[in-house]
């Protein structure tokens, strides 16, 4: 599945594309890739979401975001939580991407990279501060489990970096 694959009715894209994620406000739950479908049917706004990880504690909060504004536009809403195929961060959004960026947070890379980087082998993750690749992993884990602690050996900001999920 690609972004490509993904239909969003015209009249509910806009509604969609204001409901941010809980967790990271700055992106919308269209550009963070969780949308996997919404349309009009039977007179209800029929939406499918995927979370970022099976047991993302952000689910409940967005499902209820999504209902309440569709309901504020007069639309009677349906959500629905589809698992299969899993999240993958190929379905973020470029927008997305670089909003993640300019909040201070490094964007996933490819799972190549992503893997040496966490791994500690390799030196490719940007600091959001200075953009120096010169960087280094302080943990696995940062303030969720997508994301992952890295410091700038240059400036010496730490920052966070959404980790790649394929």
């Amino acid at each position: 599945m690609t972004l490509n694959d993904i239909h969003i009715d015209n009249q509910l894209y806009p509604i969609l594309k204001n409901v941010s994620d809980p967790e990271i406000p700055v992106l919308s739950i269209i550009d963070l890739g969780v949308v996997r479908s919404a349309h009009l049917e039977d007179g209800k706004a029929k939406v499918e979401i995927t979370p970022t990880y099976s047991g993302c504690p952000a689910m409940d909060m967005i499902t209820d975001e999504v209902e309440k504004a569709l309901r504020e536009k007069g639309y009677e809403p349906e959500v629905k939580l589809i698992l299969s195929p899993a999240w993958t961060t190929d379905w973020m959004t470029e927008e997305g991407k670089k909003a993640l960026k300019d909040y201070g947070i490094a964007p996933p890379t490819d799972a190549v990279s992503d893997k040496q980087a966490l791994l500690g082998n390799k030196k490719v993750i940007e600091c959001t501060n200075c953009g120096s690749t010169n960087t280094k992993l302080v943990s696995q884990f940062a303030s969720t489990a997508c994301k992952a602690m890295f410091q700038c050996e240059d400036c010496g900001e730490p920052f966070d970096y959404f980790k790649c999920l394929t």
